[in-house]
């Protein structure tokens, strides 16, 4: 591979190739059945062929194209089983690898971004990448001072790739939906371009991941590398090994797995507390497992990379969040009805049945009423399909819902999180972590004792 395609006619080109790629593979499995071939192998080998021509297209592209595939991974858990399948692998191969740039392309990156004596920063500098990803590729290397460091490389023209993806996708968003059955593509699309211009300023990226570095620093559970050094494209942070979520999903232990989710969701609701910031990129490839937890070597702790997206919530998660959900295990019907017409999730014009609304969202919240979950594909695969059933009354109640701007990037992020917790099948004690993170879950003593009656 010789560069990162940046030419808006040939990107255009290769993306067309997955919706016409797939109906050229349906004219192709006909012939084989018309010739007397099985209907499940020929059917089988049509989704491997497609599934590999998804990982080829996104992978080479990086840009957009790349970061549309990692945020369809972590969705897979809701896709039926004989679709899921044969994607499985190629999606999760897109959650931490890619195909690297040419060595003189990162050369001139760095020659360009820190000065043609730039090796004089690096008592060693490897040339061969260690993770490509969408918008720029990791390499390992020892700082002056001795620390072992990752240094982040943007693509040349990632901007512009990033962009002309995102809306080329979002062109082909009804044609796409073969490749990814029962997803609602075009929202997601619009929601990543929303994100473009923060994902391509490494500045902001520093600034993120040093507040949670600093917010976490010696804590037992979570490790977050510390920025050594940022200038435009380049971003070097401290190097961190790890077993990365990915292995972990496709061969770790029940153990590993248990404790990746609950410190995953740890994570999800102590960061906004801690920080005042959502990481709001939850793929299992920007997440590791490193020994020497609380318990010892034996034990697990979870590291975090890559800020460059995230959602800035100063007071922490929004209260009506927790308070609604705490309404909602105790059946306040109506409570709940009258908090969500409130925050924007009921248009003035709409009006709902309040218990309907409760029997909607019930099934939902069900990892927060156990005292331990165990999340599950099956389980995921239940609740996308109550919800997208035409025929069934969660469907029609759900169109009638909206999500407000404030609250779109932390339902992504949750919903995201989940499909991660089903991919590991992990056993999570969820409701300890909202009573401990979450504003409004558990109500303040103090407030009741103000509101009652004297």
């Amino acid at each position: 591979m010789s560069d990162l395609p940046r030419k808006a006619v040939t990107r255009t080109a290769k993306l067309a190739a997955l919706p016409l790629g797939f109906a050229g593979r349906a004219t192709w499995g006909l012939g084989k059945r018309i010739i007397g071939e099985s209907a499940e192998l020929v059917g089988r080998e049509l989704q491997q062929r497609t599934a590999d021509q998804l990982f080829k297209v996104l992978g080479e592209l990086k840009g957009g194209a790349m970061k549309f595939g990692q945020a369809m991974s972590v969705f897979e858990s809701a896709l039926p089983e004989e679709v899921a399948g044969p994607y499985r692998a190629a999606l999760t191969k897109l959650q931490d690898a890619a195909p690297p740039m040419p060595t003189r392309t990162v050369h001139g990156v760095l020659d360009e971004r820190l000065g043609e004596d730039w090796r004089e920063l690096f008592l060693e500098f490897e040339d061969k990448p260690a993770a490509a990803a969408s918008i720029g590729q990791v390499h390992r290397g020892v700082w002056h001072d001795g620390r072992e460091v990752a240094v982040k490389v943007q693509y040349p023209g990632a901007g512009e790739a990033l962009l002309s993806d995102l809306n080329q996708l979002s062109r082909f968003a009804r044609l796409l939906g073969p490749l990814v059955p029962g997803m609602d593509i075009k929202p997601l699309i619009a929601e990543l371009k929303d994100r473009v211009t923060e994902e391509l300023d490494y500045g902001l990226e520093a600034q993120a991941q040093q507040t949670h570095a600093e917010e976490f620093e010696g804590d037992p559970d979570i490790v977050v590398p510390a920025v050594v050094h940022q200038c435009d494209q380049i971003l070097v942070t401290e190097w961190m090994d790890g077993v990365p979520l990915s292995e972990v999903i496709a061969t770790g232990t029940d153990e590993q797995r248990d404790r990746a989710g609950q410190l995953l969701t740890r994570f999800l609701f102590s960061g906004p507390a801690r920080t005042g910031l959502l990481h709001a990129d939850p793929h299992p490839g920007n997440f590791r497992l490193l020994p020497g937890g609380p318990d010892g070597e034996d034990d697990w702790r979870l590291g975090v990379l890559d800020f460059g997206t995230v959602d800035r919530l100063p007071g922490g998660l929004p209260q009506p969040i927790g308070e609604s959900l705490r309404l909602t295990l105790d059946g306040e019907a109506e409570a709940v009805y009258e908090m969500l017409c409130a925050e924007g999730f009921v248009k003035e014009s709409i009006e709902l049945d309040p218990d309907a609304v409760l029997d909607y969202l019930v099934p939902i919240i069900e990892p927060a009423k156990a005292e331990e979950f165990t999340f599950s594909r099956s389980w995921m695969r239940g609740q996308a399909a109550r919800i997208a059933d035409p025929r069934s009354p969660a469907y029609q109640l759900a169109k009638q819902l909206n999500l407000p701007p404030a609250y779109l990037l932390i339902h992504r992020v949750t919903l995201s999180t989940i499909g991660v917790l089903c991919q590991l099948g992990a056993t999570v004690r969820m409701r300890d972590e909202l009573e401990e993170w979450l504003p409004g879950f558990v109500v303040d003593m103090d407030e009741e004792e103000s509101a009652a009656p004297a």
